[in-house]
Parts: C-alpha cells; structure tokens; sequence
C-alpha cells in the first residue's frame, strides 16, 4: 500500500518563517518527501483542513500546484505498477526528482552536438549547429523548457525564416531538426507526449521537390577537362574535388576532405561515410588518381588540401570545412555559368550525375538507385554493400 499526501511541514520552519509544502509517500512504512519548491506562511494555512485558506495569496496558483503534482505522483505509481515494476519510496522519490530536473532546449541541443561530434557525423552536425544558430537568433532565449515551442511558436519561427529570404528545403531541414530534438527529449523523458507539437503543425508541407541536378555526360567531360592552368587555388580545388566525387561513387565533400593516403588500398579506395557509418569499396580509377596528382606533394597526409594537422579540434575543422565548401562552390558556381550549364553547379551535382549516368547506361537500378542523394540513400547504400566488388567494378565503366 503506497499513500500520497499533502503536508505543511511546520517542523523546519524557512528562515523567513514560511512552512514548506511537500508531497509525504508512505510505502512499507517508509515514509519520503517530494519537495514543492514553495512555501506559505502558517496563518494562510489552515491545517485541520489541510489546505490554503481564503486570504492566502495566489491561492488558486497554490491549489493547482498542489493538484497536479499529487497526480503526478500518483500517475508514476500506475505506471510503475502496470509495468509490474518493484518500487520503494525511496526510489519512487528519485524518480521524481530527476523528472523534475528540468533540461532546456539548449541543453539538449548542445549535449546531441557533443554526441554527433563524439561519433564523427560531422556532415549532420553541422547541420545540427546551423539548425542550433538559426533558432538562437530568432529566440531571445533557447534557456526555455520544450513545453514552450507549441504551434503558435513553430509559426512565428516559420515566418521568420522566410523573412530572412530562406528557401523552402532550407526550412524545411531546420524544421525537421528541430522536430528530432523534441522526439529526443520526448524520448529522454524531458518533455511530455502531449505537448508534441508536430501533430498539428505538419512538416511535410514545408517539402519541395529538389530540381533535378544531374548533367550530360557532355557537360561532365567540359568540366574535368577544364583548363585549370594559372586559375586560382579554389578553382583548381573545385574542378578535382568534383572529378574525384564523380569517378568514386558520388563520394560527398566532408567524406572527400577526411581521406588519406590510408584509404587507399591495393588500387581501392575504401572509407567509411561519416554520415551513414556504411563501408565504401570501390575501384580506383585512372581518372580519379588524375584528380588527386596535382595535390600528390602538398606535404599533408591528406589527399586534398582542406584539412590539416593544424586543424586539431572538432570546431576546427567543422570552421574550415565550412569555408572550404563555401568557396569551392562558388568556384564551381562560376565555371558552370562560364560554361553555360542548365544548373547551379555545386559538389553535390557530380553525386546526382553519378547515379544518372549509370542509369541512363543501363546499369540496375539495384546496384545504383536512383533515390541516391534523395528520399533513401540508407537503402541505397544498402544495396550496394550487397554486391560484389566486381559487380562494382563493372558498373563504374560506364561513367565516360
């Protein structure tokens, strides 16, 4: 038998001579407290009742609380018991009191960051910290409980974001985020099921179809065969980071700045997708070396020059690997505008054209999907660890 209570507790008075409310649970004859974090003061309470009197202050505040943390109480007990679960007092307390140890959105933005760091998914951190940044600017304040961001709150974020002239798939990943931050702390305990607020504010509608970015094999050729003599540095980098991804599987530009001369084995290059923790194997073709040879003599262990040894934190490297991309882009930007190319050229157009080609060529669908890049790239990347090198190796003949 488990009793739960309401209790003045006149015996330690505060020092300004207010009386402590608590929560008294009785179970096998021990008896635990459950602190209200409030106090009255004993003539606003009338203990032959047990409850506040008529002129105490805030007492409809006071009941409320009072009220719901007794059915909190209670409910935890139900629950313990239909999960057949054994409980003492004691432990029914702690398990109180850490649910009431309140964690808040920054909090738990910045301990997820600390994993993914931790796990090297440096690709999806990053977008983690921009969706952490973007939310930070439009609130005074992210030091607020989950319970605060309802569907009037997800709105006004909306319409914030589109008066910094985002665009749609932008907003939509930040939602999509921010959405998996809260089914976190839903699933933490942080947070009730109840104040979810992504039931009636959809996502989903937030989506628009990415125009297609593959390109001819035409316009590939005029790209890797660009005349890079007497070009700038990021020029040169964006023409042989976008030949290499295009011969090696579509390879993205975070897994591209990682590699090293340990990746490459018995003429294979073999790695593993920081984003996905898949195993990549794939031959190392003559024109995927070709791309690497102007950087064979930089004196770094790595086979690109954006990371180096002086990049020694995760922060670090997370800041140059966003000023590499960003200029990298612009610099293939530019060549594809000067090369009169139907698409905004970037690092991500040479993955796409390298899963269109090969179907375009004939090549199943079953060793390279067409949703590569898109709605299921786990599932692709599934199907190609399913296959044998040299169904691989085949499969990449075709790419010119």
């Amino acid at each position: 038998m488990t009793t739960v209570e309401l209790v003045c507790y006149k015996y330690k008075p505060l020092k300004n001579g207010e009386l402590p409310l608590k929560i008294r649970i009785t179970k096998d004859r021990k008896i635990r407290y459950v602190n209200l974090g409030v106090s009255t003061k004993p003539e606003h309470w009338d203990f032959s009742k047990n409850q506040p009197k008529s002129n105490c202050p805030n007492r409809e505040q006071l009941e409320r609380l009072i009220a719901n943390k007794i059915g909190e109480v209670k409910a935890q007990i139900v629950e313990l018991k239909a999960d057949r679960k054994e409980f003492t007092a004691t432990s029914l307390v702690q398990k109180i009191n850490n649910r009431d140890k309140s964690v808040s959105v920054r909090e738990l933005f910045q301990a997820h960051l600390k994993y993914l760091a931790e796990m090297n998914r440096t690709g999806y951190m990053l977008s983690i910290r921009q969706t952490f940044n973007s939310l930070s600017a439009f609130s005074s304040s992210l030091d607020i409980p989950f319970s605060d961001i309802d569907v009037a709150w997800l709105r006004r974020y909306e319409t914030w974001l589109r008066k910094q002239g985002k665009s749609e798939n932008t907003i939509g990943i930040r939602f999509r985020n921010l959405r998996m931050i809260y089914n976190l702390a839903i699933e933490k305990g942080i947070v009730k099921k109840e104040y979810y607020p992504f039931a009636s504010y959809k996502v989903s509608k937030l989506h628009k179809a990415t125009a297609k970015r593959a390109i001819p094999k035409e316009a590939i050729r005029a790209i890797i065969h660009y005349p890079v003599k007497d070009k700038d540095f990021y020029t040169r980098l964006a023409v042989s980071l976008f030949s290499f991804s295009y011969f090696m599987g579509g390879i993205n530009f975070v897994d591209m700045a990682y590699l090293s001369s340990k990746n490459i084995v018995g003429g294979r290059l073999i790695y593993t997708r920081r984003k996905t923790g898949k195993l990549i194997n794939l031959p190392l073709s003559s024109e995927a070396l070709s791309a690497l040879e102007a950087w064979k003599h930089t004196g770094s262990n790595y086979l690109f020059p954006i990371l180096s040894s002086v990049h020694k934190t995760e922060q670090m490297r997370l800041n140059r690997l966003h000023k590499v991309i960003t200029k990298v882009n612009n610099a293939l930007k530019q060549l594809g505008e000067h090369l009169q190319l139907p698409v905004k050229l970037t690092t991500y157009v040479a993955r796409h054209s390298f899963a269109t080609v090969l179907k375009r060529e004939g090549v199943s669908t079953s060793i390279i999907c067409e949703s590569l890049g898109h709605s299921s790239e786990k599932t692709t990347q599934i199907y190609l660890d399913s296959f044998e090198n040299t169904q691989i190796d085949e499969a990449m003949k075709h790419l010119l």
